[in-house]
This record gives structure tokens, C-alpha cells and sequence, in this order.
């Protein structure tokens, strides 16, 4: 493949063949190895963001989510790796805003304008029977969207979703390499979004 200008590092060069294959062809290999290379640097980077495990993880599928998803808009103008953990730190910031917004703590307190104390009031958690018919017949519609992927990819999600299989228990199910099987399950991921968000809007 040309060597491109802009990338001057043997690492810039190789991620670049990697997304070319990637985008271009669709190689799912280039897509793994990717996932492969970055996974833990941009984990580290988000876990100290956060300091929250769980969440560093969950932010890291979303960043490369993101980035898979919006290859075609890459250009080496900058190095594969600056432009995918500025998508993931971008990410994490406007999650850790969000977050904040939405907690408040339960001996917060404020004044109005009579500078009369008021105190938050704090919705219950607890699911009406409503909101719990809402809850099923999302799950059930889940499942039904899921029959619609294709078969690698719909084993893939029921492995990992419904019976709870880890990354490396399903890698030795199917036989497949891990890196592979992660890319895989974020693009299953993806078409499963974009699926339902057509459907969510009938419930």
C-alpha cells in the first residue's frame, strides 16, 4: 500500500493499512487487530478519567464503537491513535457531565427566592406496573431483533448477552480468535442500535 506523507512512524503507517482494510474492504482481522492493539492503553486512559473500572470498560466499547463507525471520516492527517483517543476522551467528558448532572445527593439542599430551604425531591427507583410491562416488552423486542442479524453475529449477541459468556468463553466456543471475537460483537453491537432505535419509537 503507499506510504502516506503525513504518517512518518512505522506504528502511524501500520494503523493506517488497518483502517484502509478495514473501511475499505471490511477485513475483520484489521478490525480486531485495532481492537487488539488500542484496548489497553485506552482503557488505562479512561480508567483514571473515570476511576471506575466498569465504567472505563463500557466507555472503551463505546470509543471504539464510535470510531469504527465513523471511519470513513478519518483522514491521516494525524495518527490513527490521536484521533481514536480523542474520540474516547471527547466521549468520556460529555459521560462524566451527563453523570454529574443526574446525581444529586440526597442531603442536598437550596434556598428560593424567600430564601426558604427547600430539599430535593427524590424519585423512587421502584418500576410501576407499567413501567415494568415497558421493561418486558422491550426485552422481548430485543430478542426478536436479535433473530434478525445475521448467524455469526446473532450467536455472538446470545452468547454474550443472554447466557452471560465472557470474551474468552466464547472465543472457545466458536474457536475464534479473541480479538476477532470482540470486533465482531461491536459491530453486532451497532446494527443492533440501529435496529431498535426504529422500533423503540413504536413502544
Amino acid at each position: 500500500m503507499e506510504a502516506t506523507p503525513n504518517l512518518t512512524t512505522d506504528k502511524a503507517q501500520r494503523d493506517y493499512q488497518l483502517v484502509c482494510l478495514a473501511r475499505e474492504k471490511g477485513d475483520e482481522k484489521a478490525y480486531a487487530d485495532l481492537l487488539k492493539i488500542y484496548r489497553e492503553p485506552l482503557y488505562l486512559m479512561l480508567l483514571k478519567m473515570t476511576n471506575d473500572p466498569v465504567e472505563a470498560d463500557d466507555l472503551t466499547i463505546e470509543a471504539f464503537g464510535k470510531a469504527f463507525r465513523s471511519l470513513h471520516q478519518y483522514t491521516p492527517t494525524h495518527a490513527f491513535s490521536t484521533w481514536l483517543f480523542t474520540i474516547a476522551s471527547n466521549n468520556c467528558i460529555d459521560f462524566i457531565r451527563k453523570k454529574r448532572l443526574r446525581t444529586i445527593s440526597l442531603n442536598s439542599m437550596c434556598t428560593n427566592r424567600d430564601d426558604e430551604t427547600m430539599d430535593y425531591s427524590i424519585p423512587s427507583n421502584d418500576q410501576n406496573p407499567e413501567e415494568e410491562i415497558i421493561k418486558e416488552q422491550k426485552i422481548a423486542m430485543m430478542r426478536e431483533v436479535v433473530q434478525l442479524l445475521k448467524p455469526r453475529y446473532r450467536k455472538l449477541v446470545e452468547l454474550r448477552y443472554f447466557k452471560e459468556y465472557s470474551y474468552e468463553e466464547i472465543a472457545e466456543e466458536l474457536n475464534l480468535p479473541l480479538g476477532t471475537v470482540k470486533a465482531q460483537l461491536f459491530r453486532a453491537r451497532d446494527f443492533l442500535y440501529q435496529m431498535l432505535k426504529g422500533k423503540e419509537s413504536n413502544i
